[in-house]
């Protein structure tokens, strides 16, 4: 059984491992870094109610998860076979599960190789196209829990507002490749009062800024982003002189007890999980006020 304790992938090698798997004619991929455990389908109870991709809740070990049917998701057809595979995930600070029609193979590959997403692939982080793997993409879990079973985990940031102050004097950078979690780090900070925003879609096109030289007096960097990964980001920083005391702040579904030494390592000076908003600004004044 995969277990995600066996993960040695060093931080800040611009590496990720991915799970293979398979929905339907397509081969995608997911960060084991967000796969607890990969298991046979369990007995479903099902949620009226709920979209299509909603299969239903199964019972592991005492806890209760949401089961989200993948090839639905994309709009494929789906028959149960005996290679049908539940990926249990943890993302967001909270537990889901994916089903998928197979799972294949761990495999390293680099960010360099991940594309941008195109309108082809709805849900997917980054494609990427090698010899022997079509098509192989992230998808993008934050979008999907917002549209399915998940939107709690977004309203319950809602509520608690951050009170505008005189934050227009510090410039924040901003790396995110999801639209989405982008918008509202720039419409909350801008709230917020700061104003002075500039923002990137991946790891690499933040770099090359800031190798052009930077006003910038705090970064707030996803982890997962093509191109360049956010703590390979840090750790190019960090060996700038220029950047050495740079306050960076990950924002990240990844953060969890079990991957936070990988952010301590290459010197972030805090991380803080997705959809966590109000806590960013906090920490954000924390560094720059």
């Amino acid at each position: 059984m995969y277990n995600q304790h066996d993960i040695l992938l060093e931080a800040g090698t611009n590496e990720l491992e991915i799970v293979i798997f398979h929905c339907g004619p397509y081969t995608f991929g997911i960060n084991v870094m967000k796969v607890r455990e990969i298991i046979v389908p369990l007995p479903m109870t099902p949620l009226p109610g709920t979209p299509d991709a909603v299969k239903g809740l199964i019972e592991l070990r005492g806890e209760v998860m949401t089961v989200i049917d993948l090839p639905t998701v994309i709009g494929v057809a789906h028959d149960e076979t005996t290679d049908d595979r539940l990926i249990i995930c943890e993302f967001n600070g909270e537990k889901s599960v994916l089903r998928v029609d197979a799972v294949t193979e761990i495999r390293r590959i680099s960010w360099e190789q991940i594309d941008t997403p195109n309108e082809l692939a709805r849900g997917i982080e980054g494609l990427t196209n090698r010899r022997r793997l079509k098509i192989c993409g992230n998808f993008d879990y934050e979008k999907i829990a917002l549209e399915l079973s998940r939107k709690d985990i977004f309203a319950r940031e809602e509520g608690r507002r951050v009170l505008p102050r005189n934050r227009s004097n510090k410039t924040i950078w901003i790396a995110e490749d999801s639209e989405m979690l982008r918008t509202l780090i720039i419409e909350t900070l801008e709230e917020a009062g700061y104003d002075s925003l500039k923002w990137f879609i991946n790891g690499k096109d933040a770099f090359d800024a800031f190798e052009a030289g930077s006003d910038c007096d705090l970064l707030i960097t996803d982890i997962e982003m093509p191109k360049m990964d956010g703590l390979h980001l840090t750790k190019r920083l960090r060996e700038d002189d220029r950047y050495t005391d740079l306050p960076i702040v990950v924002f990240s579904s990844l953060i969890s007890n079990d991957l936070r030494h990988k952010g301590e390592s290459v010197g972030v000076n805090a991380q803080i999980t997705k959809p966590e908003i109000g806590r960013l600004i906090e920490t954000v004044d924390t560094y720059v006020l």
